[in-house]
């Protein structure tokens, strides 16, 4: 029976409202993370949804529709309404009336082309798919009953031998892209290539002389994606703070699979530190390990390539040359890393990579385009995940006050502002000088703290880069300079940074404890976690996360949409409204992220 002290509401709207100071409350939070989505956390009420494709991920993981609703039974405050109870069953239960087996083998042209097969458990999926002109295009109906073997081997029932389709391996991915937009996603059972065999193993001292450990967590993280290296595992996501270390994880599933691996990252520098990483922390050698991007181009066991070198074409409606790189090595591991970012065209590929492992590696699964669905379906279910809140409190990722402070527009800009279009009202806003002023108090006030200033406008920042006599990063910085700005800054010999969105992925820079946002990307929730993800890395004292909003603009409403995102993981913004430099006292009071 449902208890009154019980920590969760469920709601007929699907919503779950947690109660954070009932009993057991915490219990209810980490059973609710395989199939719940975390949708805000403030003070007292944190509230869930589950979607589709949050029942999805998790049935993919091997948890059933009976487990979420014994969960939420179990939890449950109240009795859960049993229009809910039906829904959940019979979303869940979508997963996995379609699946993909091995099919036969084609010789095309004196080519052998390796098929597949899509079995469905009834005719009603069957005739759907059939009657779907955008699924069609990538499959053939089978001209010949699937021989009994065959069908024996990997396990189909009487309907799944009758009603399946035949489709190419190379186009595997793009099949479940658009059986997921008709609301049936795929179990993919067809097994994994092996790769090349490649010895990795990782040290228990770096080659920098610290004591190294995989964390609990990582090590969980990357179980959960490698799983018994049997059909339907090795392929997925996994969501991590910044500053949890998604980097380790990837060594850790690659020291798992012992196969050679292909590592797609935002830039260059971010390259460079994960060839870095791989040589301070692994077995491997600088003669096992290449960098593929626009400056090198080589290709070795393990070889660290862009997304920009790859989506890069002579022309808009030209082929994309450095495709070839994903056929060129007998890869057994492909890494996304900050797979959020994933390009368009980079999923077309990845729709011929369905044979390989793959993991994605990310902070949030947040895209502003929507297309979580993609990523569920070309790189693979979300696999892990765990609240940031749950690692600052064991002190695994640094605690951080978020502060927004608020200033005025200059009267001299008022009419200006007043009868521009939405972009220059977004610039002006954000480009509002008045900031200059207020980030130089701000470097002056925390003299000990490593500070990074970030924004859009390179303007901007330029001027602030010459007001402060700090150093600059931008995307016209060659990147030699760029890695010497990031050294000096590690080693302490920088304390003040001035960095355009360049900075805002896979940099690690473990000693920065203050950042100041003075511009951003629109509303983009994915950037405002970046850019707080900078100053995380686990350090003794609490991080200060600054942004500076021009008041009574269109600046304020994306600053409110911005911080969505990490309202979600339960930080709380402290606001101040700037009158003059005694204002910034206020950002000492207090702890803004105490939930």
């Amino acid at each position: 029976m449902p208890q009154g002290d019980n920590p969760l509401i469920v709601q007929s709207d699907r919503t779950l409202l947690l109660d954070v100071h009932a009993q057991r409350a915490k219990e209810c939070a980490a059973a609710l993370i395989p199939f719940a989505e975390l949708v805000s956390s403030p003070e007292h009420l944190h509230t869930y949804r589950i979607s589709p494709l949050s029942l999805w991920n998790a049935a993919s993981a091997g948890f059933s529709s009976e487990k979420v609703m014994a969960t939420l039974t179990e939890y449950s405050r109240y009795e859960m309404p049993q229009a809910v109870g039906a829904w959940i069953k019979e979303t869940a239960d979508r997963f996995g009336r379609l699946r993909l087996v091995p099919g036969p083998v084609h010789d095309k042209d004196g080519i052998q082309e390796e098929w597949i097969y899509l079995v469905s458990s009834t005719p009603y999926v069957y005739k759907q798919i059939e009657a779907n002109p955008a699924a069609m295009k990538f499959l053939t109906e089978t001209p010949y009953s699937m021989p009994e073997e065959h069908a024996a081997a990997y396990h189909l029932s009487d309907e799944e031998k009758k009603f399946c389709f035949l489709l190419s391996l190379t186009d595997r991915g793009i099949v479940k892209e658009k059986l997921l937009q008709l609301g049936w996603p795929v179990k993919d059972d067809v097994p994994l290539r092996e790769g090349a065999t490649l010895d990795i193993q990782l040290r228990q001292t770096s080659l920098s002389g610290h004591a190294f450990e995989v964390r609990d967590y990582q090590k969980a993280a990357a179980q959960a994606l490698v799983g018994n290296k049997g059909s339907g595992t090795g392929f997925g996501t996994i969501v991590l703070p910044c500053g949890a270390g998604k980097t380790i994880v990837g060594m850790q599933i690659m020291a798992l699979l012992q196969t050679n691996t292909l590592i797609v990252t935002t830039n260059i520098s971010a390259v460079h530190q994960w060839i870095n990483e791989l040589l301070d922390k692994t077995n491997l050698s600088a003669d096992q390990i290449a960098e593929y991007t626009g400056e090198q181009k080589t290709i070795k066991s393990v070889t660290v390539a862009t997304y920009q070198i790859l989506t890069w074409r002579a022309d808009k409606e030209g082929p994309y040359p450095h495709f070839s790189l994903f056929r060129q090595n007998d890869w057994g591991l492909v890494i996304y890393d900050e797979v959020h970012m994933l390009p368009a065209p980079v999923f077309r590929v990845t729709a011929e990579l369905q044979a390989v492992r793959r993991v994605g590696l990310t902070a949030t699964l947040v895209r502003e385009d929507g297309c979580e669905g993609q990523v569920f379906s070309l790189v693979g279910p979300k696999r892990y995940d765990v609240p940031w809140k749950e690692l600052e409190k064991n002190k695994w990722i640094a605690s951080a006050l978020c502060i927004e402070i608020r200033l005025d527009l200059p009267e001299s800009s008022e009419i200006e502002y007043a009868v521009a279009g939405a972009r220059v009202k977004h610039r002006l806003a954000s480009e509002n000088p008045s900031k200059q002023e207020i980030v130089t108090q701000l470097v002056k006030r925390y003299p000990d703290d490593k500070i990074l200033v970030i924004g859009q406008y390179l303007n901007q920042l330029q001027e602030i880069s010459k007001s402060l006599g700090a150093p600059i990063i931008t995307g016209k910085t060659p990147n030699a300079e760029r890695d010497r700005i990031y050294g000096e800054f590690r080693q302490g010999n920088i304390k003040v940074l001035v960095v355009s969105k360049v900075a805002n992925f896979a940099i690690d820079l473990p000693d920065a404890s203050m950042a100041i946002q003075v511009s951003g990307t629109f509303g983009s929730r994915q950037e405002e976690a970046q850019r707080l993800g900078r100053i995380l890395r686990p350090k003794e004292k609490t991080s200060r996360f600054f942004t500076l909003i021009t008041r009574n603009t269109v600046e304020e409403d994306f600053g409110a949409n911005r911080q969505k995102f990490l309202a979600e993981q339960g930080y709380a913004y402290r606001i101040i409204r700037y009158i003059d430099e005694s204002s910034l006292e206020q950002a000492d009071c207090g702890d803004s992220t105490a939930i």
